[in-house]
């Protein structure tokens, strides 16, 4: 496998791992963020928009002091490509009691 091209926030020993959590994350495929056959292309706007979560990811989590991974893509995806902006709006919110 060739090495990865256009890497601009992630690092490649880290890249398979993040696309799979991306995938779960937004219960999307590839070709959500990706033109297909040319994953390197910054022409689909999904994916300009990742990097800038993925910027807002990395802020929140540097500003806990322990080290820890805090929030993640999933916390507001929930599996769904737009994040729930209110309660009920995910399509797997659970009852409050």
């Amino acid at each position: 496998m060739p090495p990865p091209k256009n890497l601009k926030i992630l690092r490649p020993e880290h890249l398979m791992e993040t696309m799979q959590a991306f995938r779960v994350a937004l219960g999307v495929r590839c070709d959500f963020c990706h033109v297909q056959g040319d994953f390197a292309s910054d022409e689909k706007p999904h994916k300009e928009i990742a990097r800038k979560m993925l910027t807002m990811v990395h802020e929140i989590n540097a500003n806990f002091p322990d080290g820890k991974m805090h929030v993640t893509c999933y916390t507001c995806h929930r599996g769904a490509e737009e994040p729930a902006a209110r309660p009920g709006e995910a399509p797997h919110a659970e009852p409050q009691p």
